[in-house]
């Protein structure tokens, strides 16, 4: 998006897009092997129970005899992306410039393909370091209906996947996000509003809100990635492809009455939904 080539120098291409200068220079540090295999104690832990904060994933890593203090498991959460899921006080302010969309889905009754897309960003271990993967889904069917993989949590990987989907399943009325800087940045929302798309939200701490792609990711990574182990990120790319194949063809789901994905899509079942 930044062009260090550009005839506009950085300062004004930073300016005219809203995107701290802080962000273009930013080169992220590489992580050690000690550290690559904490992050996947703690993206296990953080799986299984995504209500422990860094204090307590820490006392989860003790009983394991890994003895870490809270600070090291902070700054390990924050390069994964990881944070309790909980109802907690707003705290935090959005980044200057990042407009918060209301809520939309709130007692709306979700009963068709392309009422509701949403998506989400995750952390993905491999044997050596890792990657992060966007995926975009439909509410109603749980179909993925795209997905990409990258070694940083830019915006780019992420509007490549939502233009990807809307290029094969055209446009959804509504599309559902958390409050990541990804999804509130004017590159992001930009592509929806051009689209006549409503956008919509979480609250803040609303894991709840997007329960789907949650679990989503827990299916992924428990039927897929923890068994894999990556080796880099061309065998990602080739696993998730076979798996999300497979996801959306063969996985029969008891939420969807024991049909898949694309079934409940393609024929448009109505099975209602209360957001």
């Amino acid at each position: 998006m930044i062009a260090a080539d550009h005839a506009l120098p950085i300062v004004r291409q930073c300016q005219l897009l809203d995107i701290a200068r802080s962000t273009v220079y930013y080169r992220a540090e590489a992580v050690n092997n000690v550290d690559d295999e904490l992050m996947k104690r703690i993206d296990a832990i953080h799986l299984e129970w995504p209500f422990l904060g860094s204090r307590r994933i820490g006392d989860a890593l003790a009983d394991e005899g890994l003895i870490v203090n809270r600070k090291r498991v902070q700054r390990l959460m924050r390069i994964m992306g990881l944070a309790a899921l909980y109802p907690k006080p707003r705290t935090t302010k959005p980044a200057p410039g990042h407009r918060i969309y209301p809520y939309l889905l709130r007692d709306r009754m979700i009963d068709r393909p392309n009422q509701v897309w949403c998506a989400d960003i995750t952390y993905l271990p491999m044997a050596r370091g890792f990657l992060y993967l966007v995926a975009i889904m439909d509410w109603h069917s749980r179909k993925v209906l795209s997905w990409r993989v990258a070694n940083t949590m830019d915006d780019d990987f992420c509007i490549e996947a939502l233009e990807a989907a809307i290029a094969a399943y055209g446009t959804p009325d509504i599309f559902n996000t958390d409050q990541g800087s990804q999804f509130t940045g004017i590159a992001f929302t930009g592509v929806l509003k051009r689209e006549g798309i409503q956008i919509s939200m979480d609250g803040r701490g609303r894991w709840m809100d997007n329960v789907f792609i949650e679990r989503l990711w827990r299916s992924v990574k428990y039927e897929e990635v923890y068994l894999k182990a990556y080796d880099n990120a061309r065998q990602a790319r080739a696993g998730l492809r076979v798996y999300f194949g497979f996801y959306n063809a063969k996985r029969k789901h008891q939420s969807l009455e024991r049909r898949t994905p694309d079934q409940v899509y393609f024929n448009a079942a109505r099975l209602p939904q209360a957001a």
